[in-house]
């Protein structure tokens, strides 16, 4: 059995915009299909000193470098539950900065175990090239190891949660 997520249009928000669920609400009432908050890690995060957006005017191209600064899961998951939009929700997780490579998928766990119930879908942000190490999670047996970890977890949520 694969996911099947009905939207009212095909035209939905990305995770960055809200990282926090500080705006779901409003977000909700712009007549996007879905929305997608975050990248949220385990536990708060300033992100990158600034300056970190760059504006490259001659390429008319922007430049981000944020580092997943987010106030952390469990704010989020507040936001989440108080919010009153009942439309697809996905909540996007990553892992914390100052947590070793070798570790990250302790922090990918955690985000899942935690927002899973009130996502409609997870999504798993290995593509920040400002964390420490994150990018060898793309590739290989990092990946694999990840992804097998975190589908093995996502079933045993399913089963609790009623979602197969």
């Amino acid at each position: 059995v694969g996911l099947v997520l009905v939207v009212p249009n095909p035209g939905g928000l990305a995770a960055g915009l809200d990282k926090n669920g500080d705006a779901i609400d409003g977000c909700g009432q712009l007549g996007f299909g879905f929305i997608e908050i975050g990248t949220v890690t385990p536990r708060p995060q300033p992100g990158n000193p600034r300056p970190r957006l760059f504006r490259l005017p001659q390429a008319n191209a922007i430049i981000n470098r944020m580092g997943f600064n987010n106030h952390g899961v469990d704010h989020l998951l507040a936001r989440v539950r108080a919010a009153k939009y009942r439309g697809v929700l996905g909540i996007n997780i990553g892992k914390n900065f100052d947590t070793p490579v070798e570790r990250a998928v302790d922090d990918y766990l955690i985000c899942l175990d935690k927002v899973y119930a009130d996502a409609s879908y997870v999504t798993v942000n290995v593509s920040s090239p400002n964390t420490p190490g994150l990018r060898s999670l793309q590739f290989g047996d990092s990946l694999k190891q990840l992804l097998e970890a975190l589908r093995q977890r996502q079933e045993a949520l399913a089963l609790r949660h009623g979602r197969r």
